[in-house]
């Protein structure tokens, strides 16, 4: 049994957050002690958009967040950081401890850390680290070369979602979802769920609904770009658009839907979402942003379009939701192949095994 310490970033109900509960739980279902803290409350919001997790400070880098930090990591086997602000917390709390890290990379470095002061203090902390997961061998790569780790510290261990949270949806369920949401009963639906930054393109969907007059959109999401998103809504689709912020069960919203889209501009790794679609039978259109690919393989589940281009959105989404068994075919393919890779019981022994070698 190992005492594992998991440190996620805040407490906002986010995809590494997420990850991080799911995953501790898997890991605990199984006979391992897991502690899982954020480094500092969420945002303020309504209660569906926080984890219920412990805070270790006021602040993410505030001194007391960090003797927290460090206090907790004496107590454990090995630390698992997830993301962010977590990497030079984690490298700072556990110096001149036998206690290992090991620092899960969500996002794009090359995105986020593209060059200067900020790239070298990435380097330095990465060096301090047992271990690194990477999400997919591109990311591996990036690591490799933009930020000097060495291959063998890495491990590749894809996003993952658990599979009982977002069941299959057939029509009954789809029908009660949508009666549950307010939406048309027999309409074209369309769900995104992201972060409402400019990096995920929410603005693009939205834009697209002014060639598609016959379709709705959900969002699942909150950001600082709602009230500009709303606005755009207004001109483009007025009331065919539905922001809803940040939910408890966003398997609601998947089942309500005939298709998914995330237009990602950059920073996304591997996005859970496009699991969460896949799982409930939904193919989804992206754009070909890092490892979305993988996830939607073009013509098999899913379809890509160019980055920033709302009328080939608009295109792809015509030509999915016009061909109802097209779209079934590309949605059933999507599952097997999230339920064969994508899911928390399919990584759990990938990282038990990570886990292990950095002790």
């Amino acid at each position: 049994m190992l005492r594992i310490l998991q440190v996620v970033t805040d407490t906002d109900r986010r995809g590494a957050q997420t990850f991080a509960v799911e995953l501790g739980a898997a890991l605990a279902a199984v006979g391992h002690d897991v502690r899982t803290v954020a480094l500092a409350p969420g945002t303020a919001g309504p209660p569906g958009a926080r984890l219920d997790l412990e805070t270790l400070g006021p602040t993410r880098r505030a001194r007391e967040t960090l003797t927290s930090l460090r206090g907790g990591a004496r107590e454990c086997d090995v630390v698992v950081a997830h993301g962010s602000t977590t990497l030079p917390m984690c490298a700072l709390a556990t110096a001149g401890l036998r206690v290992p890290f090991v620092y899960r990379q969500i996002s794009d470095s090359r995105f986020w850390a593209p060059h200067g002061l900020r790239r070298a203090r990435v380097r330095v902390a990465l060096s301090r680290a047992a271990g690194v997961v990477a999400l997919w061998e591109g990311a591996a790569a990036t690591l490799v070369t933009h930020l000097g780790v060495r291959p063998d510290r890495i491990r590749v261990i894809p996003n993952a979602v658990p599979e009982a949270a977002f069941p299959f949806a057939n029509g009954d369920a789809r029908a009660r979802a949508r009666a549950v949401l307010g939406l048309p009963r027999d309409g074209r639906v369309l769900v995104c769920v992201a972060a409402l930054v400019p990096e995920k393109g929410v603005d693009l969907v939205v834009a697209a609904l002014a060639e598609l007059p016959e379709v709705s959109l959900f969002v699942v999401g909150e950001g600082p770009e709602r009230d500009r998103l709303e606005a755009a809504a207004a001109r483009h689709a007025p009331g065919r658009v539905v922001f809803a912020g940040t939910v408890d069960d966003p398997a609601v919203a998947y089942r309500a839907a005939d298709l998914a889209v995330l237009a990602s501009r950059g920073g996304d790794s591997m996005p859970a979402a496009v699991i969460e679609a896949a799982l409930t039978g939904l193919p989804t259109v992206a754009t070909p942003i890092d490892a979305i690919p993988e996830l939607v393989v073009p013509g098999t589940t899913g379809l890509l379009v160019p980055v920033d281009d709302a009328r080939a959105l608009a295109t792809a989404i015509r030509a999915l939701l016009d061909d109802d068994a097209r779209r079934a075919t590309l949605g059933q393919a999507a599952r097997e192949q999230a339920r064969a890779r994508f899911t928390i019981a399919s990584v759990r022994p990938l990282w038990e095994a990570t886990l292990l070698e950095s002790i």
